[in-house]
């Protein structure tokens, strides 16, 4: 339960319906959380958080026209105070690093266990970090080394990672 035996008010964002219908039902079960609001992309979640004031934002990581650091930099734009869980199929820490870079509370494995994603949930509501346990420790070390020492993927800038995703996902250059 949160700090104040209240639910933890949460929106869930997920392009999926049916994703953010399961994740809705499985949460309110718990009886720790309260889902106030549903968003299907990036621009409804910030609109909704604004109006709705939650406690807590579970984004996903892959929304249509906006990626996760983008979002989670607008959210906390507008609602300084909510705390952001980003929920992923994505397993490369470069993903993680990115969203926590921007901002980001917390990062987890859509793969985890339901009661780890209650665990994430309130512990980015009490202010801590969390870090998937699939992919933590990997995160620990990347971003302990100097980033003068990263290669790859990791020393790319934002908008340079930003231009191979899209062209992973088939976007053209014109």
């Amino acid at each position: 339960m949160s700090l104040l035996n209240a639910p933890i008010r949460i929106v869930l964002a997920d392009d999926h319906e049916m994703v953010r219908e399961a994740l809705a039902r499985i949460l309110e079960a718990s009886g720790k959380v309260r889902i106030v609001a549903q968003a299907g992309n990036g621009e409804e979640a910030i609109e909704i958080t604004r109006s709705s004031q939650p406690d807590v934002v579970v984004l996903d990581y892959t929304l249509p026209e906006q990626d996760a650091p983008q979002i989670v930099e607008s959210l906390l734009k507008a609602v300084p105070s909510v705390k952001i869980l980003v929920l992923t199929v994505h397993e490369n820490i470069h993903y993680a690093v990115r969203v926590l870079e921007s901002g980001a509370h917390g990062y987890l494995i859509k793969s985890a266990a339901v009661e780890e994603l209650v665990e994430a949930i309130d512990a980015v509501y009490q202010g801590r970090i969390y870090l998937s346990q699939k992919i933590s420790d990997e995160v620990l070390q990347h971003l302990r080394r100097p980033k003068r020492e990263r290669v790859g993927l990791e020393s790319l800038s934002q908008r340079e990672f930003d231009f191979l995703r899209l062209l992973g996902s088939g976007k053209s250059l014109q």
